[in-house]
């Protein structure tokens, strides 16, 4: 059966797949620095990569700009009001079944950003959350193209933050 996700669309007659779905889905992610340069990172509590470790983010909404789709899916998931920064990569993740079928097709914009306020806890779609060091992503068994997102963005929060 087909995962389908209703936050992802505004009219519930038309849902939209994630999993096999008619066309590749809009997502975005954030890479959220707190004062002391740490990175909010996620569990992820629902496929694709239940369990893994990454960035907040989700599916863009209809009508969403791609910014406030970012700063509304950290704040579901993890419970922390942030402010954008730039764009820090694009990830393309696409993942076949055995079959060779497209199962998960998404094309998700990282933006890094500045932790504002609030606790970061783990919800909605979220199992677990965590605060880390740069130094200590070896730990949470990360995408190759997640830590070069994070990497990057990393680099573009010390510049902006050293101008504070």
């Amino acid at each position: 059966m087909s995962e389908i996700s209703p936050a992802a669309s505004t009219d519930p007659l038309t849902p939209v797949r994630r999993r096999y779905p008619d066309a590749p889905l809009v997502g975005v992610a954030a890479a959220v620095f707190n004062t002391s340069g740490r990175v909010l990172l996620v569990q992820r509590g629902r496929p694709p990569r239940t369990g893994s470790w990454g960035l907040p983010g989700g599916l863009l909404e209809l009508g969403e700009t791609l910014a406030a789709g970012a700063q509304r899916e950290v704040l579901e998931e993890c419970g922390v009001e942030i402010a954008i920064g730039d764009i820090a990569g694009v990830f393309e993740p696409v993942t076949r079944d055995e079959a060779g079928r497209i199962e998960y097709h998404y094309v998700v914009v990282d933006f890094w950003a500045r932790w504002i306020s609030g606790e970061a806890q783990a919800s909605d779609d979220a199992a677990a959350v965590v605060w880390t060091a740069i130094d200590a992503l070896d730990a949470y068994d990360l995408l190759p193209d997640s830590r070069r997102v994070i990497e990057r963005a990393h680099t573009l929060w010390a510049a902006a933050h050293s101008g504070v």
